[in-house]
């Protein structure tokens, strides 16, 4: 059935063509209704036509492939595909609202919207990741937001997939991506690394904070190359505003090397969720692009670069893990779980020097009553625990950029860890159990809530000598 012929009205397996809503480069979008079917749809139809693009099919080929093995709320729910033999088409969700494309048109945004929307896309890009596939084409017309808050990532026709062929890379060994997006190693040819995603938000959360492209939108292959060596103009030079730590954020995810970037879209994520705890560096503090000398370097570094070994996504993500313990420094008997906690971390961190540490503890509120801030000796109790949670980490001897502390405030401990590790994509939880009491077994521990609720590994230490204990290390491993 040639592409041209579609028109109100007419029936496709059973769903019923409303009105084209958008023509893009390689297809078109219907809005489509199908009786006993209430959700609004949308169907997605590639050019096939003669003479239309090749690479079109092949991409749609791509994310006919990958688009039905993705659910949750950070992708477009897939409904139906269609046979490739008789009519390639896939119906999925559509999503109410606009995309970023349209918001970013009144860029700069300020500072907290940029945060805000920056954390969300970072959080879609971690829980894409996850489920093993790299998207290769974020930008803001590929980004929405779902009206409860979480962002959806649009369009995997430019994707990869762990577990299937990457039918794209078979076919061209041409930089494969947005142009004013596209990674330095995408223009090498290089389609195994989900810090592309990163870098590509960085172009992103740089173009809301501006209203510029950090690298304008080049149509050639040598104008892509150029940010193999040349680095944006800092993002303060544009906007003056701009706080340090944001533009610390956004020149890091723009990074030539992978390495010198965010490890991972948690660890993006987290940075921009915690601003107070981002630690600026000389990136911060630039108002001016580099220089011509220091473009000549990196012109000759960029020169040097050359494909990697090809690696699974969740191969990067395993080497740049989110490891949170969690303190309960409200007890008098502590210091023998903390040691097995500290001991736990020590042994997760080790081989793994990418890895974010975050080390909380919970500030239990009142529901009816004003509680107080000060001790009964009048020092602030919430400073007395981010200083003892600083002392505990003193031992692990990890760098500034590794290790975040929060003194967490709720009703509930548990239900507030559960919320921290959700919202912040944290990849395995330490957490110590103390001993048990005839009122622990009734209500039920913190630590049993946590390990049968929480999305991630939750592992519980207990102290050596206790008697529900054998051994200092874990007594338990969730798989949540």
């Amino acid at each position: 059935m040639h592409q041209d012929k579609f028109t109100p009205g007419q029936i496709i397996d059973g769903f019923r063509l409303e009105e084209e809503v958008h023509r893009g480069g390689m297809a078109r979008l219907w809005r489509v209704t199908k009786p006993g079917e209430k959700r609004p749809m949308l169907m997605k139809i590639p050019f096939l036509g003669e003479g239309d693009d090749p690479s079109a099919i092949i991409g749609f080929e791509v994310e006919h492939m990958i688009l039905p093995r993705l659910s949750g709320p950070h992708v477009p729910q897939c409904i139906a595909a269609g046979d490739f033999a008789v009519l390639p088409y896939l119906v999925m969700e559509r999503i109410p609202g606009k995309s970023l494309e349209v918001r970013v048109r009144d860029a700069p945004l300020a500072p907290e919207q940029v945060a805000w929307m920056g954390g969300k896309i970072a959080g879609a890009l971690g829980d894409v990741h996850r489920r093993h596939v790299i998207h290769f084409d974020i930008k803001p017309a590929n980004i929405m937001f779902r009206e409860d808050g979480p962002a959806v990532l649009l369009d995997y026709g430019l994707a990869r997939h762990d577990e299937l062929p990457d039918l794209l890379a078979e076919e061209s060994d041409m930089p494969i991506g947005t142009a004013a997006y596209i990674a330095p190693e995408q223009v090498l040819g290089i389609r195994t690394d989900p810090r592309s995603d990163i870098f590509a938000l960085g172009c992103v959360l740089y173009e809301m904070t501006t209203g510029r492209l950090p690298f304008g939108n080049p149509q050639s292959r040598t104008g892509m190359r150029r940010r193999l060596f040349q680095d944006p103009a800092p993002p303060r030079a544009v906007v003056p505003h701009c706080p340090l730590w944001l533009q610390e954020v956004i020149l890091r995810c723009l990074e030539v090397d992978p390495d010198d970037r965010f490890q991972t879209a948690g660890q993006l994520a987290h940075a921009l969720q915690n601003p107070d705890q981002v630690v600026l560096t000389d990136r911060a503090q630039r108002v001016r692009g580099p220089g011509f000398v220091d473009n000549v370097k990196s012109w000759w570094r960029g020169n040097d670069r050359k494909s990697g070994p090809v690696a699974r996504v969740a191969d990067r993500l395993d080497r740049a893990p989110i490891v949170m313990a969690a303190l309960d420094l409200s007890a008098d008997d502590h210091e023998a779980i903390h040691d097995a906690v500290r001991r736990q971390v020590r042994s997760l961190l080790k081989g793994d020097p990418a890895a974010r540490f975050v080390c909380a503890t919970v500030l239990k509120t009142s529901l009816v009553r004003i509680d107080e801030r000060l001790d009964p000796s009048g020092q602030n109790i919430y400073l007395k625990r981010l200083v003892a949670l600083k002392e505990w980490a003193r031992p692990l001897d990890l760098g500034a950029e590794s290790l975040s502390l929060h003194v967490l405030e709720g009703v509930d401990p548990a239900e507030v860890l559960l919320d921290y590790v959700r919202h912040n994509q944290v990849d395995h939880l330490v957490l110590g159990a103390r001993g048990h009491s005839a009122m622990r077994r009734y209500l039920g521990s913190v630590s049993s809530q946590v390990a049968a609720q929480a999305p991630c590994t939750v592992t519980v230490v207990r102290a050596r000598g206790t008697a529900e204990s054998r051994d200092a290390e874990a007594s338990a491993d969730a798989e949540a």
